[in-house]
C-alpha cells in the first residue's frame, strides 16, 4: 500500500492528473490507478520507470509502512 500511496502523493504534489503521469510513464491511466489502489507490488524497475516519470528519486526505508517508500523531486 506504501507504494501506491507514495505514488498518488507526488503526482498530486506535481499536480498531475492520472491520465497525464500514465502518458509520461508510456503505461495506461488504469494501470497508474491499480497502482495507486495498492494493486500492484513494486518492482525495482517499475519504481525506477515511474521515478523518472515523475522527475524524482525513489526513496526506501526498513518496515511496510506509509512512510516507508516515497519519491522525492529532484534538487533543480
Amino acid at each position: 500500500m506504501a507504494f501506491g500511496q507514495a505514488l498518488y502523493d507526488r503526482r498530486i504534489a506535481l499536480g498531475l492528473s492520472a491520465a497525464e503521469l500514465a502518458r509520461r510513464a508510456a503505461m495506461t491511466e488504469d494501470e497508474i490507478e491499480c497502482i495507486e489502489e495498492g494493486g500492484t507490488a513494486p518492482s525495482v524497475a517499475l519504481l525506477r520507470h515511474l521515478a523518472a516519470a515523475l522527475d524524482a528519486d525513489v526513496r526506501l526505508t526498513a518496515g511496510h509502512g506509509i512512510g516507508s517508500l516515497w519519491f522525492e523531486g529532484r534538487a533543480a
